[in-house]
């Protein structure tokens, strides 16, 4: 393994970002939002006054929201066993964790990332994937023998969670990773035969400061509560579209796939 590199924040990185969601197939429907972001050293307890580690503030980052079920993670250490049953030993590495943080304690993340880099090289991401239903479930992306994940990469995962009542539980997800020291730029396509759906997220990142962090809580009050808000709004107009519901499945009973 190589020495961390330039991807390693010593201080939390703040990510004012546009997520998008594209429907393809018979019923289309389309939203674009702003959303905000984190990425952070886990092993760090660093960052401005109104941001805070494993505590209540006006926005934090909890280990127990990430890394195993919702409300019982363990954080690193999980992501750590994570990448090593899969063969790439932690040791080395620098582990970041992309997510959305609360705001005043309210939490709910449809997708956060975990990041593995050896060096300046992208080896392998945890897509940490939760539903309103309070379900969980992580896809680990990766290249035969690690190889390092690039702008061109295009990582395959077969679809086992449900997500939307909306969607199948079929096809497969095609991940891709652009990320740099002052962007990032992820997309992810569900594809099944005619119907999916194209999800991105991307934006500028920068310093996390107290005047970012009020920005954004008042651009976007409540947070979290308010991505739920959206979802069912969404959820609503496809219902309203004629789109087929479908009742929530047992998740898998791997963690991981």
């Amino acid at each position: 393994m190589s020495t961390p590199g330039d991807h390693t924040p010593r201080w939390p990185q703040y990510l004012a970002g546009t997520t998008t969601h594209a429907r393809r197939g018979g019923i289309q429907n389309a939203f674009r939002y702003g959303v905000d972001y984190v990425l952070l050293d886990p092993n760090s307890t660093r960052g401005p006054l109104l941001f805070s580690r494993n505590r209540w503030n006006l926005a934090s980052v909890m280990d127990r929201n990430h890394g195993g079920a919702p409300k019982q993670g363990r954080g690193l250490t999980w992501a750590k066993e994570v990448f090593e049953r899969a063969g790439l030993a932690p040791d080395g590495l620098t582990i970041l964790l992309l997510t959305q943080p609360s705001f005043l304690g309210y939490i709910f993340n449809p997708v956060s990332f975990w990041l593995a880099y050896d060096g300046d090289d992208l080896r392998a991401v945890i897509a940490e994937v939760s539903n309103t239903f309070g379900d969980r479930h992580s896809y680990l992306c990766a290249q035969p023998d690690f190889a390092p994940i690039t702008a061109k990469t295009c990582l395959t995962a077969q679809k086992i969670f449900h997500v939307s009542p909306f969607q199948e539980v079929a096809g497969a997800y095609r991940f891709t990773f652009d990320i740099t020291k002052s962007r990032i730029a992820i997309r992810i396509a569900h594809e099944n035969g005619a119907e999916g759906v194209i999800a991105t997220l991307v934006g500028d990142l920068h310093d996390l400061n107290n005047a970012r962090l009020i920005k954004a809580s008042l651009r976007r009050p409540l947070g979290a509560m308010r991505t739920v808000a959206l979802i069912y709004w969404q959820a609503l107009k496809l219902k309203l579209k004629g789109a087929r519901y479908r009742r929530r499945p047992l998740p898998p009973e791997q963690e991981v796939s």
